[in-house]
């Protein structure tokens, strides 16, 4: 799931190089943390957040098809 994140991420973004993307463990769910530059926040939030949405329904699919629950946030 790290992957995908990542490289959805770094297609969206001017600075690819600064996308960082982190994964914490707690109890039965996976946190995936997204990190960008300031200057790149917009991209990848999106208008009214649909970018983001979309980045987490897919996520979201592909961790189901795995039998996990993993929720990203974008710091």
């Amino acid at each position: 799931m790290k992957e995908l994140v990542e490289v959805i991420a770094k297609a969206l973004v001017d600075n690819p190089e600064e996308v960082v993307v982190t994964e914490k463990e707690e109890s039965r769910n996976t946190v995936l943390e997204l990190h960008v530059a300031a200057s790149d926040m917009g991209k990848v939030i999106g208008k009214q957040g649909r970018i983001a949405k979309a980045i987490r329904s897919m996520v979201k699919a592909a961790a189901s098809r795995e039998k996990k629950n993993v929720d990203v946030e974008i710091v």
